[in-house]
């Protein structure tokens, strides 16, 4: 039987690094489209990348909506679940300031913070 641990269960979804970095992009860096991510410096691949925005879908913490029919494509959002990932984001960003070796927080006019 599985742990019903509540942090064992959030890793379950979140506990991998290139689905927190999805999130961050969508929730501060305003992007959107899948074009967007890939363009992340950490150079997610396109089956990661497909593969995690299918899973963050299913379990609600985004939505997706076609913003172009042929072909189609999409545009992300968080859902209301996937916003009040924020503070916690927010605690990892200040821990890694904090204690993680050159670690330097983003040009300001790059952050687009989502209501």
């Amino acid at each position: 039987m599985r742990s019903s641990c509540p942090i064992s269960r959030s890793l379950d979804i979140l506990g991998d690094r290139w689905t927190l970095l999805v999130i961050r992009d969508l929730m501060f860096f305003g992007k959107n489209q899948y074009g967007e991510f890939l363009a992340s410096p950490e150079g997610i691949s396109t089956n990661i990348l497909a593969d995690r925005l299918k899973n963050l879908e299913q379990v609600g913490i985004i939505s997706k909506e076609a913003y172009q029919h042929n072909p189609v494509r999409y545009t992300y959002s968080l859902t209301s679940k996937g916003k009040d990932l924020q503070p916690a984001l927010a605690a990892l960003f200040s821990w890694g300031l904090e204690h993680v070796e050159n670690s330097i927080p983003p040009d300001q006019s790059l952050l687009k913070l989502q209501d």
